[in-house]
């Protein structure tokens, strides 16, 4: 059960909580391990759906299209509606969640309607039906994505939300897993078979963590929350973007800009290891796509604990932390360019890496300017991150053309070092007073 905090006795502005680390002498307020785990299922079983569609259906447009860069550009395309549709979808979102159902309508709805042309993709049996389902699928699975990840900030107080997305991201790795034992398994002896268990697991589980949370959802609006009528200035999307630029300390706008750095990096370096591994240390194909196993590792055994010192050292300076060692692995592997130090160096990348995701977003809630604009804030981080990672490899690749690929992990590092002077500036003006832009 949630409990409101008591008001504060002195009424000059304090930092954001997610940039400080919380007074010993306080004891926070309990993480609800229940709800966290009910909202990590809805989470898991929406990515699981997305994973086996970014290794499945590249394969399926390859019967109609020979190009890998048109087939590349069909990927992005559920990128370029996220950009779009999940912050309007976000601000939605916040109005019903001060009703007694909350969230749940769009989420529930969203599954089940998704579930229909994902589970059609390979039925089609010309380019023009399965473009049809795919932009179907990326047009409502992205009405609903980024609200089920909002769903924790309705049910786990601010100051526990970091631990909760070491959680939630612990679970979502694990998606890979099912998604490669579903293609392992069932695509070569059915596809059809194969393309339907994914969005019939992904119904099953946001129902029941519906079933479990629904009920609950009254119960969470009564936190702490601003209740004013400033909230009502946020119509729309464009609304909360003008206040975002507006506001004097311009530390939001910083964040996103940082966040966009950091998920480019790590798009980049993902996109780009396999090619860096054929080049420069002489592997197969195969092998050097092994090279991201023992990050895969890395990032499932530290990320709660990681969420956990995060929440007694503040998220920001965890960031900070995580770009620095996310430089120093790259740089690791720049010293020796052996398959065994490039593998260790994507470990300690990807360990940097974690820090980021358990943190990035928490740390946006923090600065929003109330708690109900908190669903088009999750949109804002949508917007942030696709781009970068849609970016991000083509900037490293340029950097690559110019230099050769011996130099990919010292330039991808010194994009880390841009990165991490945005995150100092941003904790710099955060320490500022918090003001509200006119």
């Amino acid at each position: 059960m949630l409990h409101a905090k008591p008001p504060q006795p002195s009424a000059t502005p304090a930092p954001p909580a997610a940039f400080e680390s919380a007074p010993a002498a306080v004891r926070p307020e309990r993480m609800s391990g229940s709800a966290v785990l009910w909202v990590a299922l809805a989470i898991f079983a929406q990515e699981s759906v997305w994973n086996f569609y970014d290794a499945q259906v590249p394969a399926q447009l390859r019967h109609f299209v020979s190009s890998a860069t048109v087939i590349g550009l069909i990927m992005g395309l559920d990128t370029g509606l996220g950009v779009i549709i999940q912050p309007w979808m976000g601000l939605i979102s916040d109005r019903l969640a001060r009703r007694r159902l909350g969230r749940w309508p769009i989420v529930v709805a969203g599954a089940c309607v998704a579930a229909v042309p994902f589970a059609l993709i390979p039925w089609a049996t010309s380019l023009p039906m399965l473009m049809l389902c795919i932009f179907a699928f990326g047009l409502t699975a992205n009405s609903f994505k980024g609200v089920t990840e909002t769903l924790v900030s309705d049910y786990v107080v601010p100051g526990q939300r970091g631990k909760a997305q070491g959680f939630i991201k612990a679970g979502v790795s694990l998606t890979i897993i099912v998604s490669a034992l579903i293609s392992l398994l069932v695509v070569d002896h059915s596809l059809k078979a194969a393309f339907a268990i994914p969005p019939i697991l992904m119904i099953v589980m946001v129902a029941l963590s519906y079933r479990f949370l629904g009920r609950r959802h009254p119960a969470a609006l009564r936190r702490e929350d601003t209740g004013d009528e400033e909230t009502d200035t946020f119509s729309s999307p464009w609304a909360v973007l003008n206040d975002l630029i507006r506001e004097p300390s311009r530390t939001r706008l910083l964040l996103m800009a940082g966040i966009f750095c950091f998920a480019g990096m790590w798009a980049a370096l993902r996109s780009l290891t396999t090619p860096y591994g054929t080049e420069v240390l002489g592997m197969s194909r195969g092998a050097a796509g092994g090279i991201a196993l023992p990050g895969a590792i890395a990032f499932l055994i530290c990320v709660v604990p990681l969420a956990y010192l995060s929440h007694r050292l503040g998220e920001l300076r965890m960031i900070r932390y995580g770009i620095a060692l996310f430089v120093a692995g790259l740089l690791v592997g720049f010293a020796d360019p052996t398959p065994a130090f490039t593998a260790v160096s994507v470990a300690i990348a990807s360990i940097g890496y974690a820090v980021f995701s358990v943190n990035g977003l928490v740390a946006l809630w923090s600065l929003a300017p109330n708690n109900r604009v908190l669903g088009a804030y999750t949109g804002l981080y949508t917007v942030a991150s696709a781009s970068g990672m849609a970016l991000g490899p083509a900037l490293l690749g340029a950097t690559v053309d110019l230099t050769g690929w011996r130099y990919m992990l010292l330039n991808a590092a010194a994009f880390g070092a841009v990165t991490f002077a945005v995150f100092t500036l941003v904790a710099r003006r955060a320490k500022r007073p918090r003001t509200t832009a006119s």
